[in-house]
């Protein structure tokens, strides 16, 4: 699950990298929405399972997909970083 969480956040930062904070509403939309259905898949595997600690545990970890995607959501929206620009600054050992 870690693993899983690890993706997400490293996948949209590189989105973010790759967009130069131009879309990052809908990027960030994105990132919550797949962290949602990811969560949503959670709770049906929770729903289907007759072990009430594993049910637990599973919704547990639903919670914290769904945490940390909209974390993940309002840490694209803060950004607001154009990316060109700091590969410019980056490339020329200056700060953008």
């Amino acid at each position: 699950m870690k693993t899983v969480l690890k993706s997400i956040a490293f996948a949209s930062l590189v989105a973010l990298a790759a967009c130069g904070g131009k879309g990052d509403d809908a990027l960030a939309d994105n990132v919550e929405a797949n962290a949602d259905n990811e969560a949503d898949a959670l709770d049906a595997m929770a729903d289907n399972t007759t072990n009430e600690t594993a049910e637990d545990m599973l919704e547990q970890q639903a919670d914290a997909v769904r945490d940390n995607g909209e974390a993940a959501a309002d840490a694209i929206d803060d950004a607001d970083v154009n990316a060109a620009q700091v590969n410019n600054a980056a490339a020329n050992g200056t700060t953008p």
